[in-house]
């Protein structure tokens, strides 16, 4: 059993992940501050981005957005995520490990069964701050400060918020308060925000997980529209207008 699971994986070159990726998944908000947006799916056709799949409504976090640490170039401009601001990070990021509380689930990611003794480290003072971890592993002391169960049907009165869900690698260097533990999950409901991660419903959750592949290396892009329109050339992503 895999004793920890980084959250986040070391940083890549960016020329490289580029090359490199051929899907994407990008969230567009309309500002900052808005806690709604639309999740559109891509395949690199030829060189070209080309939308393999329907406009899906998605939740963020209750505050919003700011900028994240990811495969984008550093930004240091105001808004920037930290750890418990309510904040989803923004930019590009690698999406890591599947996980869910069956013991399979139909993905073309690494999947991961999570069981009781599983827990995300929320706590910015921890050695183990921005991984899954293994409570049995790592003892009980260990994971006594987080706020994150990863089977929160069992720790939490059956709550399903990680049904099922992938990780978003945020934070590469797991850099203390720079923010913890996102993912994308399915939401309570389409006027509910979360705490930091994406969120939308179980069933087109599903079908995206179905649809991700590890060997494509999949990204996660989440930007106001403004920040899209401005950066996509350079940052080879879709181009505006396909998304509202």
């Amino acid at each position: 059993m895999l004793a920890s699971l980084v959250v986040s994986a070391p940083e890549a070159a960016v020329a490289d992940a580029a090359d490199a990726c051929s899907q994407m998944v990008l969230v567009v908000v309309p500002d900052w501050q808005d806690a709604t947006g639309t999740l559109v799916r891509y395949d690199r056709v030829a060189g070209s981005w080309v939308r393999g799949g329907p406009h899906v409504p998605v939740t963020i976090g209750r505050a919003g957005c700011g900028w994240g640490e990811g495969l984008h170039p550093r930004i240091d401009a105001e808004p920037r995520k930290r750890e418990g601001d309510g904040r989803s990070p923004a930019g590009v990021f690698a999406i890591g490990t599947a996980f869910g509380s069956g013991e399979t689930l139909d993905t073309g990611l690494t999947y991961r069964p999570l069981t009781a003794h599983d827990w995300c480290i929320d706590d910015p003072a921890s050695p183990h701050y921005n991984r899954i971890v293994d409570a049995r592993d790592i003892g009980v002391e260990a994971v006594r400060g987080s706020t994150e169960p990863m089977r929160r049907d069992i720790h939490l009165d059956g709550d399903r918020l990680y049904e099922v869900g992938f990780v978003i690698e945020h934070n590469a260097g797991c850099e203390a308060g720079a923010g913890s533990c996102i993912f994308v999950h399915p939401w309570h409901d389409a006027a509910t925000p979360t705490a930091g991660c994406t969120a939308l419903a179980v069933s087109e959750l599903r079908d995206l997980l179905r649809w991700l592949r590890a060997e494509a290396h999949p990204r996660f892009v989440l930007l106001p529209a403004a920040e899209h329109r401005r950066v996509w050339h350079a940052w080879d992503l879709p181009p505006p207008g396909d998304t509202p």
